[in-house]
């Protein structure tokens, strides 16, 4: 939003009360917390962002809500006799039943992966409008921090862009549901089946391939910022994103002049893997 100049009253919290989803009033509130939207803000300069900014929420409030639901399918699947048949030792009885169906387990992962892979989608529509100049509003072609006689010689984040994308793309593809995708084996036996083993390969993939995706996102918005700081009027960060700023900056300087930046992403990755930023905790 601060590096795109997005307009923050998409994120009112009257807007939100008149859908009160919980999953998407909770984005918005956070996002309410992180822009510090009671403070002074700059005039608005158009009314609506596009639908990537705007709807922020209602995409990740959709996989908020479904958290603990999902939790509650793998959590029961969990703790729970998946064999066949199961034996009632105390009334010495044989029971012959279709506990081995991961049902829930291929639903959950399917609608996981789903969930997730429309993170993916959001954060490389808002990479692509940060990369473009004509719809960035002032910063340079992709996010090049080169000077201008050294700008045709530099590329700044095209190359994550345009890996983003693939990225994005194959986390769609990752989507087809496997659940519905029942195959007769054992002659007619086993003539239903759940694929809930390959919904779990899948979301895993899904999951990896978002993480990248929010990594170079991540990076890309950083620097973004880091750009819009170098303007003339450039009006202070709220304090929140001064904070991830200034704790990003220690492992991720501005790119000036192209350097390759794969080292960097996977550093990234580690990070939000260990959870290492104050907005974990």
């Amino acid at each position: 939003m601060v590096a795109l100049q997005g307009n923050p009253e998409h994120f009112d919290e009257r807007l939100f009360a008149a859908k009160p989803h919980p999953g998407q009033m909770q984005v918005a509130a956070w996002l309410r917390k992180d822009l510090a939207i009671d403070a002074p803000t700059a005039p608005l300069h158009r009314l609506q962002d596009r639908y990537s900014l705007r709807c922020a929420p209602h995409v990740l409030g959709v996989l908020a809500d479904s958290l603990n639901w999902l939790r509650s399918f793998i959590e029961i699947e969990l703790n729970s006799a998946n064999d066949n048949p199961i034996i009632d030792a105390e009334a010495e009885r044989v029971l012959h039943g279709g506990h081995f169906y991961g049902g829930h387990i291929a639903f959950a992962m399917d609608s996981l992966k789903n969930l997730v892979a429309n993170v993916a989608d959001l954060l490389d529509r808002q990479l692509a409008l940060l990369v473009d100049e004509r719809y960035n509003h002032g910063l340079p072609s992709n996010l090049s921090g080169a000077s201008a006689d050294r700008a045709m010689l530099n590329h700044g984040f095209k190359a994550v862009q345009i890996g983003t994308s693939a990225w994005t793309a194959e986390a769609l593809k990752n989507t087809m549901p496997a659940s519905v995708f029942s195959r007769s084996t054992e002659c007619h036996n086993q003539d239903k089946v759940s694929m809930g083993t390959i919904a779990a390969r899948d979301a895993i993939r899904v999951l990896e391939l978002t993480e990248q995706v929010a990594a170079a996102t991540l990076l890309a918005a950083n620097q973004g910022v880091w750009l819009r700081s170098k303007a003339e009027d450039a009006r202070p960060l709220p304090p929140a994103l001064a904070a991830m700023h200034e704790a990003l900056a220690k492992d991720f300087p501005p790119v000036i002049e192209d350097r390759a930046l794969e080292g960097e992403l996977r550093l990234c990755l580690k990070r939000i893997a260990e959870q290492h930023w104050r907005l974990h905790a």
